[in-house]
């Protein structure tokens, strides 16, 4: 006669199974989610970095007569990479009225498809901020 007394314990594979289908599906729609999330967040280093260019040029623009494409002219050091790495950055077009900041994304912020390279360009007309969607 069989003990009925006796509790077994633990789980029975097929429970695990459902278990693991379940952490898999939740991991696939989570992973994309967290990666754009990483992108974004990783778009500020290339902000910051511009606006601090945007301000040198600012400052060497009141006792020049134009903007300039050289960085350690408006201050900076000659690096050319963003704080955090993730962007190489220029200055192309410097005039009396404008110039233009590019960021252009290195290493893993590269795969910010549509985001990989964030420019602003100071017109006589304003600023022009490009991507929109990125900013």
């Amino acid at each position: 006669m069989p003990d009925f007394k006796t509790v077994k314990q633990g789980f029975t594979l097929l429970e695990l199974l459902i278990v693991l289908a379940i952490v898999g599906i939740l991991a696939a729609v989570a992973y994309p989610s967290y990666k754009n999330y990483a992108f974004e967040s990783r778009r500020v280093d290339a902000y910051s970095s511009i606006l601090r260019i945007q301000l040198a040029e600012e400052r060497w623009r009141v006792s020049h007569n134009s903007y300039t494409s050289d960085m350690t002219d408006a201050g900076l050091d000659t690096a050319t990479t963003s704080g955090e790495g993730f962007y190489t950055l220029s200055v192309s077009h410097p005039s009396a009225v404008g110039y233009r900041i590019t960021a252009s994304a290195i290493g893993s912020q590269s795969e910010d498809t549509g985001c990989n390279k964030i420019e602003l360009t100071k017109s006589a007309s304003g600023e022009t901020r490009s991507p929109v969607h990125c900013w």
